[in-house]
């Protein structure tokens, strides 16, 4: 996607880890359309695969009836729109297929006009932003060990090896009402955007994905090299990799 001021340069790596058999993980990448977006499906095998196809196929037909220049305003309510439809289509699917039911998804969806971007949370997935080597995490987990660690409960260190750190409390799928986390703001010349699952991020420390992405590779090499990490520290799960980068015209 491009603007008199920047151009978004984007690329994407899903991989099934060393332990799993399967990849629930899906992403989509549409720089005409101006979103991408990562999804790590739950509810085992063919259930969790079909959790995350679902919400990126339908942020791909939500966004595709915007256009390619749709205005800024209404990103919001697009990121809604399918945060909603897929969810009610998970909820549908697992209500008609017994076998599904407890399928979900966690989901990320960022989304950029005219100089800016929204961005859709749900879940333990997760979306950095690199700005002037400082990497920030935009999200915060709805997961069990993230309200245990606002509440002063647990520290950092025990967060991170923590029996029930795979507990979610909010996705895509588990239940009628979304409490979506909606984040804004504007984008700058030499941003970076990473989406991922926790499939990197619970092997990866963040100061190691620092490090990988101030490189001055490209965006394939660092991500490329992202899921590398993940492999060295176990690979106990799918790991997805969204990049996209702020580059001026």
């Amino acid at each position: 996607m491009e603007d008199t001021d920047y151009t978004l340069i984007y690329h994407g790596i899903s991989d099934r880890g060393l332990m799993r058999q399967n990849n629930e993980d899906a992403f989509v990448l549409e720089p005409g359309l101006g979103f991408c977006t990562v999804a790590d499906g739950m509810g085992g095998a063919a259930a969790g695969e079909l959790a995350s196809g679902i919400f990126v196929q339908t942020a791909g037909e939500i966004f595709a009836r915007r256009g390619a220049h749709g205005h800024a305003d209404l990103l919001p309510e697009l990121i809604q729109q399918t945060f909603s439809q897929a969810n009610t289509r998970i909820l549908e699917h697992a209500a008609s297929h017994p076998e599904h039911r407890g399928m979900g998804t966690t989901a990320e969806l960022l989304a950029f006009a005219e100089g800016g971007f929204v961005l859709g949370h749900l879940g333990d997935s997760r979306t950095y932003r690199l700005r002037d080597r400082v990497l920030r995490q935009l999200t915060a987990d709805h997961s069990l060990v993230q309200e245990q660690l606002r509440q002063g409960l647990i520290t950092p260190a025990q967060a991170r090896t923590h029996s029930m750190r795979n507990v979610i409390l909010r996705a895509v799928g588990m239940g009628d009402e979304l409490a979506l986390d909606l984040i804004r703001g504007p984008l700058l010349s030499g941003d970076l955007f990473l989406l991922c699952s926790d499939g990197l991020t619970d092997m990866v420390e963040d100061q190691a994905i620092l490090a990988v992405l101030t490189q001055t590779d490209d965006l394939q090499v660092k991500a490329q090299r992202l899921v590398e990490l993940a492999h060295m520290s176990g690979g106990r799960d799918n790991i997805t990799v969204v990049l996209v980068e702020v580059r001026p015209s």
